[in-house]
C-alpha cells in the first residue's frame, strides 16, 4: 500500500490552513522535539492566535537549532516585541541582520521590529532592500514611505506612496500618508480619492479615504466639502467603536478621588532619574515641544512611549483588557512607587531614544498618570501643552489616529471631543493644585508668539542650561514618528492657530458647550 505523505507544516501555513499547519507541526515535533522548521511554524500560528507564551517557547526551539537562521531570528524578534520584551527583541533583530538574509519578507519583518523600537535609522535600509527585491508588495513600500517621512524625505516618501496608489487606487493608508507630507494639494488628488471611494473599498479604507479627501480639500480652501468628508469618515468610524464617554468621565473622577487627600502608594522611591514628560491633548503642540527640548545637547527624544501606562498595568496586575480603568487605579493603592519607577525605567530604556541621562517621553496621555509619575520619579520634569479649546477640538476631529488604537476613541465625534477637552482642562487644574510647582504649563499660542522666551522657561523648569540649538529645532535631523513629522521640520509659525474658524458655522454646538462651561474658545 502506498503511503500518502503528510503535507509539510510550511506548505499548510503558506496556504492559510493554520489549524492543519499547527497539527502537522505538533505531530512533527512529537517525532522530533528538535525539528526547527516545525517549531517555527508552531510559533507563527501561536503568535497569530494570541498565545504569546507558546510562541516564545516554540521559536526558542527553532533558534536554538539554527541560531544563524535570519527568518527564525526575525520571527523571534517580532514575537518578543509582541511580548513587550524590547531589549531581547532588539538583540534578536540585530542578530537577524547579521545573518545577511536577502528574503524581502524577512528584511521587512526586521525593519518593522526596529521601527517599533524607535531605531528608524536601522529600519530604513532594510525597507529599501525589501522594496528593491519585491517592488510589487505594497506593504513593503508603505513601510519604506512612512520611514522616509519620519526623516523628512518628502519627495522619496511621496514617490513610494504614489507607487502604492498606482497599484491599489483605494489604498487608504497611502492616501493618508500623502496628505501627511503637507505638500500643496492639487484638485486631481481629490478627484482620484473620490473615484476610489466609488469603487466600494474596504470600510476602514473608506474612512481613510474620507480623511485624505478632507485634508486635500481643506488645503484647497474648499472648506464645506472638507467638513462633509470628515463628518462621513468620523461617523462611519465612530459606528464601529464600542465607546461611551461616560467611561472616561468615570476614569477622570476616579483619579481625582484617589489623589485628592493623600499619596495612595507607598512613598519609598529613591530613584534619581529625571526623564522629561511632555503631556497634553494630542495635536496641540506636544511634538513641537519634544523637538525643541530634544534639540538641546543633553537631551534625546524617545518618542511616544507607553512605558508608564504599561508599568502601572504590570504593577496593578488587573486582568481587564483596558490599560487604565477604575480597578487598575484602585489596585495601585498601597503598592511601592520604587517598583513602579523601576518598571517604567526598565521599559523606557529599551527604546533607542531613551539611552541618555535626560530623555523626553512625549506620550500625550501621560497626563492621566501625573500623580504616579511624581510619586515614582521625584526628579522627573513634566511639561503640559495647553491650546485653545476650539482648535483642540478641530485638530483632533480632523485627524485619523491609528484605527485600532484604544486611546483616542473620543475624537470621532465633535461633542465627545469637546467633552474630553473639558475633562482634560479640569484634570490638569486638579493636578496643578495637588502638586504645585511640579508641572510647567505651556500655551501653544504663546510658544508660537515668542519661542525663545517660552523655550527658556521650559529649559529652566527642567534644570537645563540655555542651548541656542533649541531655537533651530527644525534643523534637527532625527526621525519624528508622529503625524507632525513635517510641521516640525519648518520654522515655528502660526498657521495652525484659529483654523477652526473656517468651520465656525458647523461648530456651533461645540462653541455653546464651552461658553456654557466658562471655557474660552481660543
Amino acid at each position: 500500500m502506498t503511503l500518502i505523505p503528510h503535507p509539510s507544516p510550511r506548505t499548510l501555513l503558506a496556504s492559510g490552513e493554520t489549524g492543519r499547519a499547527l497539527h502537522e507541526a505538533e505531530r512533527a515535533l512529537g517525532q522530533n522535539p528538535r525539528d526547527a522548521e516545525a517549531a517555527f511554524v508552531a510559533a507563527v500560528v501561536h503568535v497569530e492566535s494570541g498565545k504569546i507564551g507558546d510562541a516564545l517557547a516554540s521559536i526558542a526551539v527553532a533558534v536554538a537549532e539554527q541560531p544563524a537562521n535570519a527568518e527564525y531570528l526575525a520571527q523571534q524578534a517580532r514575537i518578543l516585541i509582541t511580548a513587550r520584551r524590547e531589549a531581547e527583541a532588539m538583540a534578536a533583530a540585530r542578530a537577524a541582520v547579521a545573518s545577511a538574509s536577502t528574503d524581502p519578507f524577512v528584511l521587512d519583518t526586521i525593519g518593522c521590529v526596529f521601527a517599533r523600537l524607535g531605531a528608524h535609522d536601522e529600519a530604513l535600509p532594510l525597507f529599501e532592500r525589501a522594496v528593491a527585491a519585491a517592488p510589487d508588495v505594497v506593504e513593503y513600500r508603505f513601510n519604506l514611505a512612512s520611514t522616509f517621512g519620519f526623516f523628512g524625505k518628502v519627495d522619496a516618501a511621496a514617490e513610494q506612496y504614489e507607487a502604492i496608489v498606482a497599484r491599489q487606487p483605494a489604498h487608504g493608508r497611502a492616501h493618508i500618508g500623502l496628505a501627511g507630507l503637507k505638500r500643496k494639494a492639487l484638485p486631481e488628488r481629490v478627484d482620484q480619492i473620490e473615484a476610489a471611494l466609488q469603487t466600494g473599498p474596504d470600510p476602514v479604507d473608506a474612512v481613510r479615504l474620507h480623511y485624505a479627501a478632507a485634508a486635500a480639500l481643506e488645503d484647497l480652501g474648499r472648506d464645506e466639502e472638507a467638513f462633509s468628508h470628515l463628518a462621513r469618515g468620523n461617523k462611519a468610524h465612530r459606528a464601529r467603536l464600542d465607546y461611551d464617554i461616560a467611561q472616561d468621565e468615570a476614569l477622570f473622577e476616579a483619579l481625582r478621588h484617589t489623589f485628592a487627600h493623600g499619596l495612595p502608594m507607598v512613598s519609598d522611591s529613591t530613584l534619581t532619574d529625571a526623564p522629561l514628560f511632555v503631556v497634553g491633548l494630542p495635536r496641540t503642540g506636544t511634538t513641537l515641544v519634544d523637538r525643541i527640548l530634544s534639540s538641546h545637547r543633553e537631551v534625546t527624544s524617545a518618542g511616544e512611549l507607553q512605558a508608564m501606562p504599561l508599568a502601572v498595568k504590570q504593577l496593578a496586575k488587573t486582568r481587564s483588557r483596558l490599560v487604565l480603568d477604575e480597578p487598575t487605579i484602585t489596585a495601585m493603592s498601597g503598592l511601592s512607587v520604587q517598583t513602579l519607577g523601576e518598571h517604567y525605567l526598565a521599559r523606557a530604556r529599551q527604546n533607542t531614544g531613551a539611552q541618555s541621562l535626560r530623555f523626553v517621553d512625549k506620550f500625550p496621555l501621560n497626563f492621566l498618570y501625573i500623580g504616579w509619575i511624581i510619586e515614582a520619579l521625584p526628579n522627573a520634569n513634566i511639561i503640559c501643552l495647553r491650546r485653545g479649546a476650539m482648535d483642540s477640538v478641530w485638530s483632533n476631529y480632523k485627524h485619523l489616529f491609528a484605527t485600532g488604537s484604544p486611546y483616542y476613541r473620543w475624537s470621532y465625534d465633535l461633542m465627545d471631543t469637546a467633552r474630553y477637552v473639558l475633562m482634560f482642562q479640569r484634570i490638569m487644574g486638579f493636578w496643578r493644585q495637588r502638586f504645585p510647582g511640579r508641572i510647567h504649563e505651556v500655551s501653544y499660542e504663546q510658544l508660537v508668539g515668542d519661542q525663545e522666551v517660552q523655550s527658556r522657561r521650559m529649559l529652566a523648569h527642567c534644570g537645563l542650561a540655555w542651548d541656542p540649538a533649541c531655537l533651530e529645532f527644525h534643523r534637527n535631523q532625527a526621525a519624528v514618528a508622529t503625524p507632525s513629522a513635517q510641521q516640525v521640520r519648518q520654522p515655528i509659525n502660526a498657521r495652525a492657530i484659529g483654523r477652526w474658524r473656517a468651520h465656525q458655522h458647523q461648530l456651533g454646538e461645540v462653541m455653546e458647550f464651552f461658553i456654557s462651561n466658562g471655557i474660552p474658545l481660543d
